[in-house]
């Protein structure tokens, strides 16, 4: 089943960029149980994990729309991950809320590519997700350049983990996750070498958000997500410049389950933002980065 939206925007509250289908409808987890552990101990969060039409009614409830996904590291993970399709023909029939991002192990090469390109002319994902840590891959490396190639082409964003991660938390060696391959400062050759690929950078990126502002400030085609933290923990530095500077190319983003859009919306609110500001990071920027 191909995705199209069906989005009412002038009749959404807000957009979410960043919320994990972390169980698929057969029950499988997208995710080792030992870290779904740590990261549920890691973010104090033992609530249920959602399967993709729960969230949908949950983000109906509340006027929101989200973009769903899950990662593909299988292979440093050796876990079977949720399907990416499966994703897609879910927000397929439940396209007035959910918008599907796709996600491909870069480790594998031209497989990866032709699933990309699977997903978007089949599917019709909107987008796609990577997370470096956990697919243990270093996203500047040119080795993933053809599949940057590819996603370029495609005219679709593409969501990168920076920062810490709460999965692997606390676990001997971390699981073997490497914090390292998450620091933003990874991006910027990507940013430099694929101008037109637009990259948003999730999460404050602790503990490089210096790096994460610089690389924004510096390349027009690089957004940050605020998702996989309260905003009353924002470091200071990045709640001035997405009230200035970077106004334009800040996103609301939760990371549900690990953290609900309520919690979310409701600390956001203490911040001191500009009302204007607020309108664009909670909707009017997604709706631009989205063409919806």
């Amino acid at each position: 089943m191909m995705y199209e939206s069906r989005l009412d925007v002038e009749a959404l509250v807000a957009i979410d960029m960043h919320v994990h289908v972390e169980v698929d409808d057969n029950g499988h987890n997208a995710l080792p149980q030992a870290l779904i552990d740590a990261a549920s101990k890691y973010f104090k969060s033992d609530g249920p994990r959602p399967g993709l039409d729960a969230i949908a009614d949950m983000y109906r409830e509340r006027k929101m729309a989200a973009v769903v996904f899950t990662v593909d590291a299988s292979s440093h993970l050796g876990h079977r991950p949720n399907s990416s399709e499966e994703i897609a023909v879910g927000a397929a029939r439940n396209n007035d809320v959910l918008i599907p991002f796709g996600s491909v192990d870069p480790n594998h090469g031209p497989e990866a590519i032709a699933k990309a390109q699977r997903l978007v002319g089949d599917f019709g994902v909107r987008g796609f997700k990577f997370h470096p840590s956990v697919q243990n891959f270093n996203p500047s490396h040119t080795d993933h350049y053809p599949l940057y190639d590819v996603l370029q082409a495609f005219n679709l964003p593409v969501i990168f983990h920076t920062g810490q991660t709460g999965i692997g938390s606390g676990l001997p060696g971390g699981f073997g996750i490497k914090l390292g391959l998450s620091n933003p400062i990874l991006l910027d050759s990507v940013a430099a070498d694929f101008p037109e690929l637009q990259i948003i950078m999730a999460h404050p990126s602790v503990p490089w958000q210096e790096e994460a502002l610089a690389v924004a400030t510096h390349k027009q085609n690089v957004w940050i997500d605020l998702s996989g933290w309260s905003p009353k923990y924002f470091p200071p530095s990045l709640v001035r410049q997405a009230n200035s500077m970077l106004q334009d190319k800040v996103l609301f983003g939760s990371d549900f389950p690990l953290i609900t859009p309520d919690r979310w919306m409701k600390d956001f609110a203490l911040l001191t933002i500009n009302d204007a500001v607020r309108a664009k990071i909670i909707k009017d920027n997604a709706v631009r980065l989205l063409g919806l």
